[in-house]
């Protein structure tokens, strides 16, 4: 097993902390995943705790976003060395379509295929939403907001439908 233990210091991009990867273990991801794009699935620990996240190719530099979940309190410690275990994760990252969701979309021509012209990111983006709601009358409800997204109608979270 090769070296994926590393230390870096935490830095900030925007609002966004990340931490830069060292050389060898990015080439170790890249030959474990068979891709040099991003985004690249890695799973592994910072500071011990453990993580799934996305590499991710920014401004020519690949990055390791370190958000709020992976370390308490992230953008208040930059500047700090912290430790990373980093490797590529193959796991199945997919997650199931909310059925009424599925069921609302393929009732509607324009949403279906406006829905399949999403890229991916968006598409689970949506899926995503729908399935953390806790109440029938949230998801309805917003159901309704992405099928009316999705007809040109109105914005979701702020986007709209190119």
């Amino acid at each position: 097993m090769k070296e994926r233990n590393f230390t870096a210091i935490l830095e900030i991009i925007g609002i966004n902390p990340f931490v830069f990867i060292p050389e060898n273990v990015l080439e170790q991801i890249f030959h474990d995943s068979g891709r040099t794009k991003s985004p690249i699935p890695v799973k592994g620990t910072v500071n011990g705790k453990e993580f799934k996240q996305n590499l991710m190719k920014y401004l020519g530099e690949w990055r390791l976003y370190i958000n709020l979940m992976m370390l308490e309190k992230s953008p208040r410690r930059i500047g700090e060395v912290i430790e990373i275990v980093l490797e590529y994760d193959g796991s199945d990252r997919s997650i199931s379509i909310h059925p009424k969701l599925e069921l609302a979309i393929k009732q509607s021509s324009v949403a279906s295929a406006n829905f399949e012209k999403l890229i991916p990111s968006r598409k689970q983006e949506l899926i995503r939403y729908i399935n953390n709601l806790k109440t029938e009358a949230a998801i309805e409800r917003n159901i309704e907001k992405i099928i009316r997204h999705l007809h040109g109608e109105a914005d979701f979270f702020g986007k709209q439908i190119d």
